[in-house]
């Protein structure tokens, strides 16, 4: 049975699936074997389970131009949150923004609860529990098709979103990492021995993931929120990111890298991360690197 731009049904002999296809889904067909379907250049056929759970994200994706969730660890950054929330929101793609405060002193959360717009949720920690178990915590209420991590300071630019995602809209990709080592775009020159530990720690992860990125530890990763609801975040402080790189490359997903923009702060600046958290990266590297 085809559905050309039209309601589908889940009766027998019809399409998978309830939606109302958008223009750009010129054809879909179900049957007992599989899917076949013709959607901006993309071409079927599309077999049980997960090319047909692909089919159903890129309609809902398609018929949806905001369907990100961006989750903004916050700790101690009364000072940026509020351009950052308001860039943030300005992105056309954007559906949802979760910040989690993890018990800043600083008026911080003050400062995310007067914003105003009812895309915006705003939780948080009792105790400071680290940026690994804010995300965590933002994670679970996220609630669009495309999970995006944004840090609280001015050190990435949300313009950079469209970028971001694009893979996944198109259907090339289920995980993007962004990368301040590759394109064209504006890159603060600073510390020699950060970008020596950040290119040694991303060459130990790729070494146990068999993965060749060139940037691990750059805070944007975009993911399809299936594939979030297929690991836990279990590191609560900066091991998160060689954590989530083994876990998304353990799924066996498609992962994208993107350039993206790096405006870097020095540390008088009010940047955080220290040589313990390289210590823990390390860590994070060899106990779920190695972990099936």
């Amino acid at each position: 049975m085809k559905c050309r731009n039209a309601q589908s049904s889940q009766e027998q002999g019809g399409c998978i699936t309830k939606f109302s296809c958008p223009p750009s889904v010129t054809n879909f067909v179900s049957d007992d074997t599989g899917v076949l379907c013709s959607m901006q250049g993309i071409q079927g056929p599309f077999q049980r389970p997960l090319e047909i759970d692909l089919l159903k994200f890129m309609v809902r994706s398609a018929s949806t131009p905001s369907c990100v969730s961006v989750i903004i660890p916050l700790y101690n950054e009364a000072a940026t949150l509020p351009r950052v929330i308001a860039t943030v929101l300005a992105q056309p793609c954007v559906a949802q923004v979760v910040i989690v405060d993890d018990c800043s002193s600083d008026g911080s959360h003050a400062v995310a609860l007067a914003a105003s717009d009812p895309r915006l949720l705003v939780l948080r920690h009792e105790q400071n529990a680290g940026k690994g178990a804010a995300v965590r915590t933002g994670m679970g209420r996220a609630t669009a098709d495309i999970v995006l991590i944004q840090d609280a300071d001015l050190e990435y630019d949300p313009a950079d979103y469209a970028r971001l995602i694009q893979p996944i809209i198109d259907n090339h990709a289920d995980v993007v990492f962004g990368s301040r080592f590759v394109g064209s775009e504006a890159h603060r020159v600073l510390y020699f021995w950060h970008s020596l530990g950040n290119s040694l720690l991303t060459l130990m992860s790729n070494m146990v993931t068999n993965l060749n990125l060139t940037d691990m530890e750059c805070c944007y990763k975009v993911f399809r929120r299936d594939v979030v609801a297929k690991f836990q975040i279990e590191e609560n402080r900066f091991g998160l990111e060689p954590e989530i790189t083994a876990k998304v490359a353990h799924l066996g997903v498609r992962i994208y890298e993107v350039g993206v923009s790096y405006y870097g702060r020095t540390y008088a600046e009010g940047k955080k991360i220290g040589w313990k958290d390289g210590f823990r990266a390390l860590v994070a590297i060899a106990k779920y690197g190695f972990r099936s």
